[in-house]
């Protein structure tokens, strides 16, 4: 009776012990079921984060707060961006809303504070923001003197205005973008009131360069 053989037995081909590995790394669930289970599961992961990130990008998320709703989309109604003969209404993130997605993302991460503050009640009354509308709106220009006043990019161009269809202070403006100067600089105010020291600053100025 011939003795059983102790020679080791023969080696897997690599194909099989990958395939092996594949689909039974552990007793209980497969490779594959992890890989499909992890690729369904991100599918689902980003398109809600997607679906949330687009539910935020809506002026009805915007104004549904107090702080915004009673005092800057009140302001906002009444100025050209909200109605004008176009018909081409600009709504919040129109413009506090960048269309690239990696600036989106910042500024959604920085507006996180507003829902601090909203939650917290730190500007419960029109008195209290009106108290710190001047740091807002600086915030504000702050931010878009940096990105060369982008969301007024969004819209519109040098290349399609008329100038033979300006104002004559439209020209003036026109050479100061030349010289460096962004939208910001001379459209303050346009689709929120200003600040009061900013009115007076602002009358001062035209009655001297009137």
């Amino acid at each position: 009776m011939s003795e059983p053989s102790t020679a080791p037995p023969p080696r897997e081909g690599l194909v099989r012990w990958v395939w092996k590995l594949f689909w039974t790394p552990s007793g209980r669930f497969s490779l594959a079921g992890l890989l499909m289970f992890g690729f369904v599961g991100g599918v689902v992961l980003w398109g809600g984060f997607n679906w949330v990130l687009e539910l935020t990008n809506t002026e009805s998320f915007c104004i549904s707060c107090h702080e915004m709703k009673n005092t800057p989309y009140e302001e906002l109604k009444g100025t050209v961006h909200y109605t004008n003969r176009s018909g081409v209404r600009a709504t919040c993130p129109d413009c506090h809303v960048p269309k690239v997605w990696i600036y989106k993302i910042i500024a959604k991460i920085k507006a996180s504070k507003d829902l601090y503050h909203h939650i917290m009640g730190t500007y419960p009354t029109e008195e209290a923001f009106e108290a710190h509308r001047m740091v807002f709106a600086q915030r504000v220009w702050a931010s878009m003197k940096e990105n060369d006043s982008r969301p007024c990019r969004n819209c519109h161009t040098v290349d399609s205005m008329d100038p033979s269809k300006h104002q004559p202070a439209s020209h003036v403006m026109m050479l100061q973008l030349a010289t460096g100067a962004t939208c910001i600089d001379c459209h303050k105010g346009i689709a929120h009131y200003l600040p009061i020291t900013e009115v007076e600053d602002h009358n001062a100025r035209w009655k001297f360069t009137k």
